[in-house]
C-alpha cells in the first residue's frame, strides 16, 4: 500500500458526515485559523529548531517557580486572563525548559476562574496544551468542559483537532474524531479541514492535502488563504514548485487574494531551486501589490543567494533589509554569518556583530564563534580579542581558538 493510501485509510474517514442527530450549540460559522505556517528555507547551513532561543536551555528550579507563581497570580485578573499572547509566550518559555509539569500546573489553574465556562478561553488552553505536545492533557479537559458547564462546539472541537496534530498524534486522528462528531453531531467548517490539511503535510501526504479541498468544494465549505498558504508552504518547501505554481492558479481562480504568507511560500521555494531571478521578480510582484516584505521574504532571498554561492547578492539583500526598517532574525544570521566567514568577508561579518551587540539582538554564541575563528585565522588576533570582550559584555561566551 502506497504511503498516499495509508495516510487516507488514517485520516479519509474524517471527512465522512457525521450521523442526522442535530447539532451541539450552534457555531459553525468559520473561525480564523490561529496557527500560521512560517516558512524556512532548508539549506545545507546551520539552522536552529528554535527562532527563540541563545545556546543554553537551561533555567533555575527558583527561576520557574518564580515565573509560574507570579502568572498564577496574575491571571487572577480578567484583563490578563483576556492576553492569549501571554499565555503563548509563557507555555513557549516552559518548553523551551521542558518544564511540563508547569504548563500543566498554570493551565490546569485557569480552571478557578470563570473565564473556564467560555469556549474561546477553553480552547485556547486546549491548543496550547497541543503546542506543548501534551495531547493527553488536551483531551481530558475538553472531556470534562460539560461538567465545567461550557459548551463544547465545533469550536472546542476544532482546538483539540489541532492540538492532536500539534502533538503528532496522527495515528489517533481517525478514531477520536470520527467518534467525536458522531457523538456531537459537528460539521466539520473550513477550519475543521485547514487543521486536516496541515495534518496531512505534516505527513508528507500532498496528495491526500490536496485533495481536502476537492472535499470542501463538494460539501460546499469554502476554503481560504490559509487552506491555500499551507498547501503552498508544502508543496514549495518540499520542492515542487510546478505543484505549487499550480495550487496558486487555482487559488487566484477561486477569487482568494495571495497575502504575505502566500508569497513568502513561493519565495522559498523559487529559492530552494536557486530560481533567484524569478524570487526577485515575485518580490517586485509583492511590493507592487502594496505587501511589505518582512524577515521571512528577506531571509528566503538571503539564503537562496547562499545557496548558490553569490555572496555579493547575499550581502546586498541584508542591506536592503536593514534599509526598510526590517529586523533580522535568529534564522538571517545562522546562515549568513557563516556564509561571510567561508567566503573570507570576516569585515562584514564583524560589522554585523557589532550592530547585534548594540541592539541587543538574539543569536547564538556559536554562531559569533565563526567570527572570531575567522579574525583569528587571518591572524587579526587584536580585533578577535575585542570581539570575544564584547560577546562576554553582551554574555555570549567566545574563546579565543
Amino acid at each position: 500500500m502506497s504511503k498516499s493510501s495509508s495516510a487516507l485509510g488514517r485520516l479519509r474517514g474524517i471527512f465522512q458526515k457525521s450521523s442526522s442527530r442535530p447539532t451541539a450549540t450552534t457555531a459553525t460559522t468559520a473561525t480564523t485559523a490561529t496557527t500560521k505556517t512560517k516558512p524556512i528555507l532548508n539549506t545545507k547551513r546551520p539552522k536552529t529548531s528554535n527562532p527563540t532561543t541563545t545556546d543554553s536551555p537551561t533555567i533555575k528550579s527558583g527561576t520557574v517557580e518564580k515565573m509560574v507563581r507570579r502568572f498564577k497570580k496574575s491571571s487572577e485578573s480578567s484583563s490578563f486572563r483576556s492576553r492569549h499572547d501571554i499565555y503563548f509566550n509563557t507555555v513557549k518559555r516552559l518548553i523551551k525548559y521542558n518544564r511540563l509539569s508547569k504548563i500543566h500546573e498554570i493551565l490546569d489553574h485557569q480552571k478557578n476562574f470563570p473565564d473556564i465556562t467560555n469556549e474561546a478561553f477553553t480552547a485556547s488552553l486546549i491548543r496550547l496544551y497541543g503546542k506543548a505536545g501534551m495531547f493527553d492533557h488536551a483531551r481530558k479537559l475538553f472531556d470534562e468542559m460539560p461538567e465545567l458547564k461550557c459548551p463544547r462546539t465545533v469550536n472546542s472541537f476544532n482546538a483539540l483537532f489541532s492540538a492532536c496534530v500539534d502533538a503528532g498524534r496522527f495515528d489517533e486522528i481517525k478514531t477520536f474524531i470520527s467518534d467525536l462528531r458522531c457523538e456531537l453531531g459537528i460539521t466539520f467548517n473550513t477550519v475543521s479541514y485547514n487543521i486536516a490539511i496541515k495534518a496531512f503535510c505534516k505527513m508528507d501526504d500532498l496528495e491526500s492535502a490536496q485533495k481536502v479541498v476537492d472535499e470542501m468544494v463538494q460539501r460546499a465549505v469554502e476554503p481560504n488563504v490559509i487552506t491555500f498558504n499551507t498547501l503552498l508552504n508544502g508543496f514549495y518547501l518540499n520542492g515542487k514548485v510546478a505543484d505549487g505554481e499550480r495550487i496558486w492558479s487555482r487559488m487566484v481562480g477561486m477569487s482568494i487574494v495571495p497575502d504575505i504568507r502566500s508569497y513568502n511560500a513561493k519565495l522559498n521555494g523559487l529559492a530552494l531551486e536557486k530560481r533567484m531571478k524569478e524570487a526577485v521578480e515575485a518580490a517586485e510582484e509583492m511590493k507592487g501589490k502594496g505587501l511589505k516584505l518582512d524577515v521571512y521574504s528577506f531571509n528566503a532571498l538571503i539564503r537562496g543567494y547562499i545557496s548558490g554561492e553569490d555572496l555579493e547578492e547575499a550581502k546586498q539583500w541584508y542591506v536592503k533589509m536593514r534599509q526598510h526598517n526590517c529586523v533580522p532574525d535568529i534564522v538571517t544570521f545562522e546562515h549568513l554569518i557563516p556564509f561571510l566567514c567561508e567566503k573570507g568577508d570576516v569585515g562584514f561579518a564583524v560589522e554585523i556583530c557589532v550592530e547585534i551587540f548594540e541592539r541587543k539582538w538574539q543569536v547564538r554564541s556559536k554562531v559569533l564563534q565563526f567570527v572570531v575563528d575567522r579574525l583569528v585565522l587571518e591572524a587579526k588576533i587584536q580585533d578577535a580579542e575585542k570581539l570575544v570582550q564584547a560577546g562576554k559584555k553582551h554574555k555570549h561566551e567566545l574563546i579565543i581558538p
